[in-house]
């Protein structure tokens, strides 16, 4: 699509420009991101679902393409965003949730997933049959994933025909863990060699062209690599600029193709702005967003307790462990301490994986109280300052109310105003 195109012509041009892309489902995270999109004068803001999130068969957050479409958008014009200004991407589109089948049944499935993303208005679309099915051997040669990905940009080219509206652009590779962060401990990273992010575009751009699919290649802007940024549980591994010198150069001949890089979660603004610098012109930030969420329901449930009383306080965090505790399935095979370790990993995991359970009816309806209370008795000033301070900053600065709507948004838009910074090029940038 044009947006996107533009944006990749632009850095491509020399302009050390990029865009981040918001993966989450919660309406508080993209309320903020329309917020901080108005408020910032962001032309374009990028918000993705990945395959697990948003599918056919609903996904973890119960939704089809068509319900999240629609979801975001009456979120973006009850904040004021015109809907003209949200590219929707969907973020590892491929044969990932149906692994445990045979692979021609996952990748049918994953055809009925393209078919409906496509369908639903998603025009960024990254094609991912990195993963081995149940009848694949492990790893993947990468003719096979390139085969896999045409099949499925097939699909997505025919579907556009089909529906109209402008055409699609298109993501491919993969050097990152499955979606959401990487399951256990970490070692050091390797950077991806030059040799391994050319040969995955030589593969892709010889199957498409085989094909017949050499319009759609052309409106191919970009390669999933590692740069050497992750996290897992309790830590991050920072990008390291040093170490991706060779990587920075392997795209000097693509006209049209930047890097996006995944798990950006938790890196410093200046390594944002390293990275955008050094050709990762997409940024995915997902559980990044939704931590800094809990952290400013965790400090209204600190202010509630202290300016409410025990008596008439909602129980919000505590009733969230409960249900989390009652309730392991979307944490058991991630997280293995008990105890106090396990208590930990549960509300603090960079993994963040307390972001599953916030739909939870008895976590929501305890968060409904927890809001109402603040919002008939407000707490002063001093206290939001203790636990907040930045949000209430925010709001004071701009003259408005520290509801705790408010503070919550303003919170998750100071992790959005980063990765805007790291994506707006400065003059002494302008060239590199």
């Amino acid at each position: 699509m044009k947006a996107m195109l533009d944006l990749v012509a632009r850095h491509k041009s020399g302009q050390a420009c990029g865009i981040y892309s918001v993966c989450s489902a919660h309406p508080l995270v993209l309320e903020a991101a329309c917020v901080h999109a108005l408020k910032a004068d962001i032309d374009v803001l990028l918000i993705e679902a990945t395959c697990n999130q948003v599918n056919q068969d609903g996904g973890y957050t119960g939704m089809t393409p068509d319900q999240f479409r629609d979801f975001v958008h009456t979120i973006a014009q009850d904040a004021g965003l015109p809907v003209e200004r949200l590219v929707l991407g969907g973020d590892h589109l491929g044969p990932n949730p149906w692994t445990r089948l045979p692979a021609e049944e996952a990748m049918a499935k994953a055809e009925v997933l393209i078919e409906h993303y496509v369908a639903a208005g998603f025009r960024k679309i990254h094609a991912d049959c990195s993963m081995s099915c149940s009848d694949d051997p492990t790893p993947l040669a990468e003719d096979v994933i390139a085969r896999r990905a045409a099949r499925l940009i097939k699909v997505a080219e025919a579907t556009h025909q089909r529906v109209g509206g402008e055409p699609c652009v298109y993501v491919i590779g993969t050097e990152v863990p499955v979606p959401g962060g990487a399951a256990e401990d970490l070692p050091e990273l390797e950077v991806t060699t030059p040799q391994a992010a050319i040969a995955t575009l030589d593969a892709h751009r010889a199957v498409f062209a085989e094909e017949g699919l050499s319009q759609a290649w052309a409106r191919v802007i970009a390669i999933v690599v590692q740069p050497g940024v992750e996290f897992d549980h309790r830590k991050v591994i920072d990008y390291d600029r040093a170490k991706a010198v060779r990587l920075r150069s392997a795209l000097d001949d693509q006209a049209r193709v930047v890097f996006e890089a995944h798990s950006t979660d938790y890196q410093t603004p200046a390594a944002l702005k390293a990275l955008v610098e050094d050709h990762f012109a997409i940024l995915k930030v997902g559980p990044g967003v939704t931590f800094v969420l809990r952290e400013a329901l965790w400090a209204l449930d600190a202010i509630e307790r202290e300016w409410i009383g025990e008596g008439g306080a909602s129980g919000f965090r505590s009733i969230a462990l409960e249900r989390m505790t009652a309730e392991p399935g979307n944490w058991a095979k991630y997280y293995h301490s008990d105890g106090a370790a396990l208590r930990f990993d549960l509300q603090y995991s960079l993994s963040d994986r307390i972001r599953y359970y916030w739909p939870d009816p008895a976590i929501s309806a305890a968060q409904d109280r927890m809001f109402a209370n603040l919002a008939d008795n407000p707490p002063p000033m001093a206290l939001i300052s203790q636990y907040l301070p930045t949000a209430n900053a925010a709001l004071r600065d701009a003259g408005l109310p520290s509801d705790p709507t408010s503070l919550v948004i303003a919170h998750i838009g100071a992790t959005l105003e980063a990765y805007r910074a790291a994506c707006t090029p400065e003059p002494e940038f302008a060239h590199v």
